[in-house]
Parts: C-alpha cells; sequence; structure tokens
C-alpha cells in the first residue's frame, strides 16, 4: 500500500538530496572517494549540449555507479554550472514510490530560483525502480529541450532491454564495468608498481596511441593481481578488509543473489529460479573453459534451449560474457556448439567458491578470466581458435573476417622456455601472416625472433594491467 506523503516531505526529501544548492558541493563522503578512470569517458556525454540525448548508465551492482554521478556533479559545479540547476533524485526512495518523473520535475522547478536557466541537469539513479521509466524518460527529452538528463541503475539487463526498445535516437548507453587491474592499483595507492615505459607504434591489435609500462617487482605484481582476481572487481571489496574475509556474504547477497532472484526473473518472467541459480553456479566454476549446450544439459539436467535462454539472460545482465570459437582456418563456425564463458568479474568465483592462490590448479582460467573482463568496454570482438592439434586462446578478426592479432594466454613460463610448445602458434600465425603474437607467462618479460615471428613474452599481471589501461585511457565513446 502506498503510504500518502505530503508535498511537503517531498519536496524536504528533494533538498537533502541536493545539499550543493546551499553548500556549492557534493558531500565530503564521495568527494573523497578517488574517480574512476571511466569519468574521463562519461562526463563528456553529460556535458555535450548540442544532441538531444539522455545518457542512461547501466553496469553490473556496486561497481561505483552512484560515486560516478556524484563526482559528474562535482565537476559540473567546478566548471562553472550554478549547483541550483543540478538535481539528483534516488529513485528508489520509498517517499517517491508510484510517483512519474515528470511529477518530480515540477516539483524541482517550483523551488527552483531561478526558472529561466539555459541549460538545467537532472539526474535520476536507480531508476529501473520506475514502471515504465523509459516511456517516461524519451516523453521528458521530447518535453524539455534545456533540460540534460542522466539515469542510472543496477537492474542492467532491463535497462538495456528497455533502452534498446523504447529510447532509439533518444538514449546514449554507457556501461560502467567492475574495475580494471589499473583501477584496483590506483583505489589502493599501489599504482606506483607499474611505470610508463614508452609509446606503442600503432597496430591492428592497438589502433590508437598507447603505451607500454614495465614493473620494478613482478613478485609484487603478481601477489596483487590474485587479490584482484579474488576480490578486485568492487570498489568497495577492493578496500575493506573486513569484506575480505568474507566476500561471499557480500558479493552473493548484495549483488548475484539480486540479480538472480529479482532483476532476471522481474524482466523475463523466469519462473525455475533454482535451475537459473544452478546455471550460474556451474559457469562460475568453469569461467574460461570451453562449454557446449550439450556438455551444460548434461551436467545440469537443464534443456538446451532453456540454457540458451538462460545464458542470453546473464549475458544482458552484464554477469557473463560468451566468446565463439573459430577453426585453424579463422573460418566461425556455422552452428556455435562449442564456446567459451567467462564472468565479467573474477571475483564472482571467489565470492561463489573461495579465493584462489596462486598455484591453485585452476588459476590459469580466472588469470584467462581477469584478462578477457578488462576488454568489456571494447568495441573488439574477440574469439578463441581450437582445432585437432592446438588451440590460442585470444584471435581477433578484422573486418574481413580474418585473423589480425593473437594472445596466448598462460600463468606459467612454460611456453617461454621451450619452443616446442610454440608449434601450434607458428604454424597459425605464419598461415594467416600474423608477424607479432603474444605471449603471457608468469613472470618472463621478453621478446624472441622464432621462425620469423617476433614473440612478446610479458607477464600476465602485466599484461592485463597493459590491456586495461590503455584501453580505458585512450578510448572515445561515440
Amino acid at each position: 500500500m502506498k503510504i500518502p506523503f505530503s508535498k511537503d516531505q517531498i519536496i524536504e526529501r528533494i533538498k537533502f538530496e541536493n545539499p550543493w544548492w546551499n553548500s556549492q558541493k557534493i558531500d565530503g563522503y564521495y568527494s573523497a572517494m578517488k574517480h574512476r578512470e571511466y569519468f574521463n569517458l562519461f562526463f563528456p556525454l553529460v556535458s555535450e549540449k548540442k544532441i538531444r540525448r539522455a545518457v542512461v548508465l547501466m553496469g553490473p551492482r556496486r561497481v561505483g555507479k552512484t560515486v560516478l554521478l556524484y563526482h559528474t556533479i562535482q565537476k559540473l559545479i567546478t566548471d562553472g554550472v550554478s549547483p541550483s540547476s543540478i538535481c539528483y533524485f534516488s529513485v528508489e526512495t520509498p517517499i517517491y514510490n508510484g510517483m512519474a518523473l515528470e511529477e518530480l520535475i515540477k516539483l524541482f522547478f517550483e523551488i527552483a530560483d531561478d526558472k529561466k536557466k539555459s541549460v538545467f541537469y537532472i539526474f535520476f539513479d536507480e531508476i529501473q525502480y520506475l514502471k515504465n521509466w523509459e516511456v517516461h524518460l524519451k516523453s521528458l527529452v521530447d518535453s524539455y529541450h534545456n533540460i540534460k538528463f542522466i539515469a542510472s541503475g543496477s537492474a542492467a539487463a532491463a535497462l538495456k532491454l528497455k533502452s534498446q526498445e523504447s529510447g532509439a535516437g533518444r538514449f546514449t548507453e554507457f556501461a560502467l564495468p567492475p574495475l580494471t587491474f589499473h583501477e584496483y592499483l590506483s583505489l589502493k595507492n599501489i599504482d606506483n608498481l607499474v611505470h610508463e615505459q614508452d609509446v606503442i607504434k600503432e597496430t591492428a591489435a592497438a589502433p590508437y596511441k598507447a603505451y607500454n609500462y614495465t614493473t620494478p617487482d613482478i613478485n609484487k605484481l603478481n601477489e596483487h593481481f590474485i587479490d584482484y582476481i579474488n576480490f578486485g572487481g568492487y570498489p568497495e571489496v577492493s578496500l575493506s578488509k573486513s569484506i575480505q574475509e568474507d566476500p561471499g556474504r557480500y558479493i552473493r547477497n548484495d549483488i548475484i543473489d539480486k540479480v538472480l532472484l529479482r532483476d532476471l526473473p522481474m524482466l523475463y518472467g523466469i519462473e525455475d529460479i533454482q535451475e537459473l541459480n544452478s546455471l550460474f553456479t556451474y559457469i562460475a566454476y568453469h569461467s574460461g573453459g570451453e562449454m557446449s549446450l550439450d556438455s551444460i544439459s548434461k551436467s545440469s539436467g537443464v534443456a538446451k534451449n532453456t540454457i540458451k535462454k538462460y545464458i542470453s539472460y546473464l549475458e544482458a545482465a552484464f554477469l557473463i560474457k560468451r566468446i565463439h570459437r573459430i577453426d585453424n582456418n579463422g573460418k566461425v563456425f556455422q552452428r556455435a556448439n562449442f564456446f567459451k564463458i567467462y564472468l565479467t568479474n573474477p571475483s564472482l568465483r571467489c565470492a561463489l567458491f573461495s579465493p584462489i592462490k596462486e598455484s591453485d590448479p585452476f588459476a590459469g582460467n580466472l588469470v584467462e578470466t581477469a584478462i578477457f573482463s578488462q576488454w568489456y568496454h571494447d568495441n573488439e570482438i574477440l574469439h578463441y581458435a581450437r582445432w585437432d592439434k592446438g588451440e590460442i586462446d585470444v584471435v581477433s578478426l578484422d573486418s574481413f573476417q580474418k585473423p589480425q592479432w593473437t594472445v596466448e594466454i598462460k600463468w606459467t613460463n612454460k611456453l617461454a622456455e621451450d619452443k616446442r610448445e610454440l608449434k601450434n602458434i607458428i604454424l597459425f600465425c605464419t598461415q594467416h601472416k600474423i608477424k607479432d603474437p603474444s605471449i603471457t607467462t608468469y613472470d618472463v618479460t621478453k621478446t624472441e625472433v622464432i621462425e620469423g615471428l617476433t614473440f612478446k613474452f610479458q607477464p600476465s599481471s602485466l599484461y592485463c594491467y597493459i590491456v586495461g589501461r590503455n584501453l580505458v585511457r585512450y578510448k572515445k565513446i561515440i
């Protein structure tokens, strides 16, 4: 039953949520937090005035979306925007329950000190709590030409579906992923473990200005890399020793369960929640391993058509990413019988099971998962190659569907120490005229010419840092 809050109560709540109207700045709790690297990509979308679109910030739970909104508000104020022209609403607040977005805007204008400003900024946090939010927001964009609307929400699957259905041409989507390895080190003030070295020449693998990095202490970097795999995807977990003592309680209850038990069933009408939960648990345990619908069905007892739907749902919720297989000729299989599935955040597995150590038999899979998670915000469509005599973990295809670069991910120095282990990689790269394959290692760094190919060997932890740092630092959002 809806509680009939008075207009005065609602207005007082609005004033409480917007302290910068009086103080000229956001709350110190948020201003003390470090900016995520993604802030530099997000803010230009908000400050852009020429394109009349709402910005929809989406992503997994607990990755810092609300903090990003507060940092954006502070930046607007710093850049000269009047604090009283910026209004923030936390839509999940019970006092707003059942209210249309336009009702909130009208209340804001009733108390605004200057209703004739050239531009206003309205933030709707956790917008998925409003039924048919996408219809409301699209109408607002069409009706209020002097307002820039920014919305965010944690029910990522719901947001993405509704945004694409109703917001075409009116919404700009921005996905905020879990922390990159670089952001994790920066957040913990240990990014001095990696030093900028030199500019990377533009290649098919890095068609943008980018840098190489080096580390003065690979053992220490590896130690923190394992911590990142176990605890590093979420800012709050990264900084809290008490949460790290029982990550399952925090991540499983506050993140996984809310997606599996509430967000997805609410959006897709899933009735057998236990079945969905079992499938996700199976996928999480085998993250980075090759799977097929047949193998999953036999292990879980779930019908293949149902598994296909569930995998699509979990991808839409930003919990997993599916990578398709190619053969040694670089051809994509017409029937995608085999694929790899990676968690978008390796610490999800730690929460469901237990933290790993660097010598754990499954560490290699999670190292691979961590590296794949760095590509989260890139448009690159990656594959893996597997054939009778060999495999390569990462293969990028160009616009003509031809392999253009490769990476073999290892948590061992074996390939750097024994050239015989490179035989199948040499055959694949020679066949496709790839001159500079990359191999990740445990702690070896070197460049070596072998059978006409320039192999670059690099520790997995350092490579993970480089991928995440360069993609975020130099990416341009269109």
